[in-house]
């Protein structure tokens, strides 16, 4: 009996899991979602489950961290702060522009008359993702011109930080991506300059694995942390 029990268990896990991946698909471009947001970082958002990743920008990561006079202090949790007060609970409305490599719902975001992605730059908590678009580059010349936000102090833009944790993951490992598996049975990979890399044990009897690519992870049907 014990044993089919744990079959049972196992059955249901995998189809809540399947069930769980289904919900949270991207919405097609062109969609609009509306409703409370739950905050993933400083520039992405959770919009009725469903992960939005506010287009044209790009903010510092959860773990990065910058200086301002003389100190050291979390600029990726002062990003994901600002955010949220932001949002301050009311209803957002996210109008979607397509998706990022990694599949993930891009959108141009309001909180009433207020423009997330535009107003995260401006205020200088965020940057214009110039490789794939120049939408706010007026906006963060302004911010950079008032030093607003991380423009009073000095940082290191997060897509050269992020290049920095994964070359530091490589030279200690060959293959630096962790797959692991949660206690839903979902098959999730982190990179390391993740908020929840460092945390993240893998456990090869388990089933969990290292990828040396994320190819090769979403090839082998892993999804990437929002985190």
């Amino acid at each position: 009996m014990a044993k089919r029990s744990t079959c049972g268990l196992r059955r249901r896990s995998a189809v809540l899991a399947v069930l769980s991946a289904f919900l949270i698909e991207p919405a097609a471009a062109g969609a609009t979602l509306t409703g409370k947001a739950d905050i993933v970082d400083g520039d992405t958002i959770k919009v009725g489950g469903i992960p939005v990743r506010l287009y044209g920008v790009d903010a510092p990561e959860g773990r990065q961290t910058c200086a301002r006079d003389g100190k050291i202090y979390g600029c990726g949790k002062q990003a994901t702060k600002v955010l949220a007060n932001l949002i301050a609970g009311q209803p957002v409305q996210c109008e979607i522009v397509g998706r990022d490599n990694y599949g993930r719902a891009l959108g141009k975001c309001t909180v009433a008359d207020t423009e997330l992605n535009r107003t995260m730059v401006r205020n200088g908590w965020a940057f214009a993702f110039i490789k794939y678009s120049d939408r706010y580059a007026a906006d963060q010349a302004e911010a950079e011109a008032a030093k607003a936000g991380l423009w009073a102090g000095s940082f290191v833009k997060p897509w050269e930080w992020r290049l920095g944790e994964v070359h530091t993951a490589e030279k200690a490992r060959d293959c630096a991506i962790k797959g692991n598996i949660n206690r839903e049975g979902e098959h999730i990979y982190h990179l390391p300059f993740q908020q929840f890399y460092p945390k993240t044990r893998i456990d090869k009897s388990n089933g969990e694995r290292w990828f040396c690519t994320e190819q090769d992870a979403i090839a082998a049907g892993w999804r990437r942390s929002l985190r």
